[in-house]
């Protein structure tokens, strides 16, 4: 049943945001109307408290639903504030995360990756293939 998911998929929440943007005549731009700064950043905030709310409440229903002991943050949404606040605000269990510098993205991490393996003579032809179930130990 998908209302009882604790899946988090936001696809509902940027089309929301799109159509408000199409709204405001902020998407698609054009130069013939300048955006107005301040509401642009009001789209963003509203934006930011809708996705902050959603994983918040998620996060704490899977708490409750599984006896979590615990909340970890982790990847790049981690470094934002906003979700550190609420998350530490209203979780009924300790909230760990790690400081900012350290919340990189997967992406990021995956690119630093290549790029030493690469320096280092690591090559890889396109029928390299993913093995999602691959044993590590």
């Amino acid at each position: 049943n998908v209302k009882d998911s604790l899946d988090f998929s936001f696809s509902g929440l940027k089309t929301a945001v799109l159509r408000r943007a199409e709204a405001k005549g902020m998407y698609p731009h054009s130069d013939e109307s300048p955006l107005d700064p301040q509401e642009v950043a009001n789209v963003a905030a509203a934006f930011q408290e809708a996705l902050v709310e959603f994983m918040v409440r998620r996060t704490i229903e899977a708490v409750k639903r599984y006896g979590g002991n615990a909340v970890l943050l982790g990847g790049g949404v981690a470094a934002n504030s906003r979700l550190r606040q609420q998350m530490t605000e209203k979780s009924p269990v300790p909230v760990m995360v790690p400081r900012p510098a350290l919340c990189t993205d997967n992406g990021a991490m995956i690119g630093a990756a290549a790029y030493f393996h690469l320096r280092h003579g690591m090559r890889r032809e396109w029928d390299l293939d993913v093995v999602p179930n691959l044993r590590l130990g």
